[in-house]
């Protein structure tokens, strides 16, 4: 009897072992979409799809409020009030022209309309065509300047001020699929 006593015992530390096992392992790591779909990606995202459309939607308020001379300036800050962690504003003409970027100065005046994603897409043609139905939510492939230029999927969010222009922001969402021109 003594010998079954420990036996259930034996069997019932194992069963709590393994159950508390079980319950303490971390989560499975989420595996970027392959199928079209941005769920995955954007649940990875450190800044929230929410915070991105709030930060756009205060630029845009900015630029209604304070007119698009002031607000450009503004948003071609590197050390503005439109730049916050990953977050920043750039803003564009519906002919693809760039009108603020606070980290590519040197792109401010020239189109991009015809520049390339790094999978090839034309990612300035995609989030123009977005903004000018007002507003939404467009998927490219970047080169991530905190981690090591690497390429990263980047969900930008754009905003139609008027029928000249148009602002947008992104987050990067994490490592890129393999990396094919179309």
């Amino acid at each position: 009897m003594k010998k079954l006593s420990i036996l259930v015992l034996v069997v019932l530390v194992l069963g709590l072992f393994f159950i508390t096992a079980g319950c303490t392992q971390n989560p499975p790591a989420v595996a970027p979409s392959t199928s079209g779909s941005n769920t995955t990606l954007e649940q990875r995202a450190s800044t929230s799809n929410e915070t991105l459309v709030a930060f756009v939607d205060s630029a845009a308020a900015y630029a209604k409020a304070n007119g698009k001379e002031k607000a450009l300036a503004e948003f071609s800050k590197p050390n503005g009030s439109f730049v916050k962690g990953e977050l920043y504003i750039y803003a564009y003409d519906f002919n693809g022209i760039t009108l603020a970027h606070p980290f590519n100065p040197e792109k401010i005046g020239t189109s991009r309309l015809a520049e390339p994603d790094a999978k090839g897409g034309l990612f300035i043609t995609d989030l123009r065509n977005m903004a000018r139905n007002g507003s939404g939510f467009v998927r490219f492939y970047y080169i991530n300047p905190v981690h090591n230029r690497t390429v990263e999927a980047k969900l930008g969010y754009v905003e139609k001020i008027d029928d000249d222009w148009w602002l947008g922001s992104g987050i990067y969402t994490g490592p890129a699929d393999t990396v094919t021109k179309n």
